[in-house]
């Protein structure tokens, strides 16, 4: 995924401001970040550092002394490094993108039939998606209508945030929405944020949350809208389920009350159905899976517990090394047991969703090690079918990648990838098939996935209005 935050006012440093605000979008990205600012007698200034192995905060925390600024920029990426500055037409400006482009090569084909420009490239080889998107906004005379052009150009998403050399900001959220833009306000400046609690602690109050494809201009006092927002919303479900701290709020609903609400329906669904398993404990898969596990014990009356724990301190999260055995071994590394809460027990753990299941047959095979009788699985969101499209959750080289679809390859061949809608559905026989079939691989004793329609009932808006494509394939 990854995050946002910036800042202008009109005398007084935001440094500071910026800095902490992105650093607390450091759960949603964990591959680079970097700082930009603008001062009006030193003009820009620019920091990028690589953050797979070091947080965010103890990259940049010595380079602050080097900044200046009224107007501030920073991005916490998944993907590549950003914020980047351009020269152009437009005068020289800061960039920072969220989103996916799917259709990059094509797009960078015809920018050199028709501009004969050029790139700069990675060590990948591949062309920066940033630079990318500053390329299709530089073809038009305005920031306006060069950000609704490249939006128009994506097959994808693009949330875009702008700093320009007179020191203002302009913050543009994808054409559906998928991703949130939100505005906040204090007595002498102003700030967008991708969540909206970042900028409470820093003194903001919440302006307002763009709308679709609305693109604003922002001054320490000002905020001038540059393209109304459109009617039709396709924000991404996962940001409840999954990416969202539990203090964020999408669209009005929180993260935390929607996860409660969430696990409340599950355990609702399987008591109306008569398959709650008898357990001794109800628990969260450490850390997003926990509040929807209290909502599941509140409303089953199972007693809530964590019966594992992770240790966090040194290994805040278990994908930081750069090599895949020692990631592996740092995940089995933070899982802490607590024996008293597992050894000869029955347990149910809900997790956010189970996407490739690559650390959770690990997971259960730590707790029969730790001496459970009987784990069972729930994951709070549908079997996911689909790579996303529009971010970066759940994409892969190949849908096979993900857990449910190996699984249908294998009870049924290619002719199990006709009847997806059915697998999806616990109450048809290939969805049973498909529940019995993951259980066996994954070592569950049972298995439940939260409907489609108990999540989007959870979420509370607009069916319409929410993305489901990775589960449904619907756009």
């Amino acid at each position: 995924m990854g995050g946002f935050f910036g800042a202008v006012s009109k005398d007084r440093s935001v440094i500071l401001d910026v800095f902490f605000g992105t650093d607390y979008h450091s759960h949603l990205g964990t591959n680079s970040a970097g700082l930009t600012f603008w001062d009006r007698e030193k003009g820009f200034s620019r920091e990028l550092h690589n953050i797979s192995n070091t947080p965010f905060r103890t990259k940049f925390e010595n380079d602050l002394y080097k900044f200046h600024g009224t107007c501030g920029i920073g991005c916490i990426s998944d993907s590549d490094p950003q914020p980047i500055l351009v020269r152009s037409q437009l005068g020289v400006y800061a960039i920072m993108t969220i989103g996916v482009i799917n259709n990059a090569e094509e797009l960078i084909k015809e920018i050199f039939t028709e501009d004969h420009n050029q790139f700069t490239i990675m060590s990948s080889g591949r062309v920066n998606v940033t630079e990318l998107v500053a390329s299709l906004i530089n073809r038009e005379p305005d920031f306006a209508s060069g950000i609704k052009h490249a939006q128009a150009c994506i097959e994808g998403s693009m949330s875009i945030i702008i700093m320009t050399d007179k020191g203002e900001l302009i913050a543009a959220r994808d054409a559906l929405g998928r991703t949130p833009v939100h505005i906040g306000r204090s007595d002498d400046a102003q700030c967008v944020s991708f969540e909206s609690f970042a900028y409470e602690k820093l003194g903001y109050h919440e302006s307002r949350e763009l709308g679709p494809g609305e693109i604003v201009k922002l001054t320490a006092d000002t905020q001038e809208v540059l393209a109304a927002p459109g009617k039709d919303m396709k924000i991404c479900a996962f940001l409840w389920s999954y990416y969202g701290y539990p203090n964020s709020d999408y669209e009005g609903v929180n993260v935390e009350l929607m996860r409660y609400h969430n696990g409340e329906s599950m355990a609702q669904a399987e008591m109306d159905r008569g398959t709650l398993p008898d357990v001794d404990y109800v628990a969260g898969v450490p850390d997003s899976g926990v509040p929807h596990a209290i909502g599941y014990s509140t409303r089953s009356h199972k007693t809530f517990a964590r019966p594992f724990v992770k240790y966090t301190p040194t290994w805040p999260r278990s994908f930081m090394p750069n090599d895949q055995s020692v990631r592996n071994m740092v995940a089995k590394m933070k899982q802490l047991p607590v024996d008293r809460l597992i050894r000869g027990k029955k347990l149910l753990f809900v997790d956010d969703s189970i996407v490739r299941g690559t650390q959770l047959r690990e997971t259960v095979e730590f707790l029969y090690e730790s001496g459970a009788k009987e784990v069972h699985m729930r994951s709070a969101c549908p079997p996911i079918m689909y790579s996303c499209k529009y971010l970066n959750f759940s994409r892969g080289n190949s849908d096979m990648d993900l857990l449910a679809r190996r699984m249908i390859q294998e009870i049924e061949g290619d002719e199990g990838q006709k009847h997806i809608e059915e697998y999806a559905d616990a109450n048809t026989e290939r969805g049973k098939c498909l529940l019995s079939a993951i259980c066996k691989k994954m070592g569950f004793d049972s298995l439940g996935y939260q409907s489609l329609d108990g999540l989007l009932e959870a979420i509370g808006l607009d069916r319409e209005k929410v993305c489901t494509y990775c589960w449904t394939g619907k756009e």
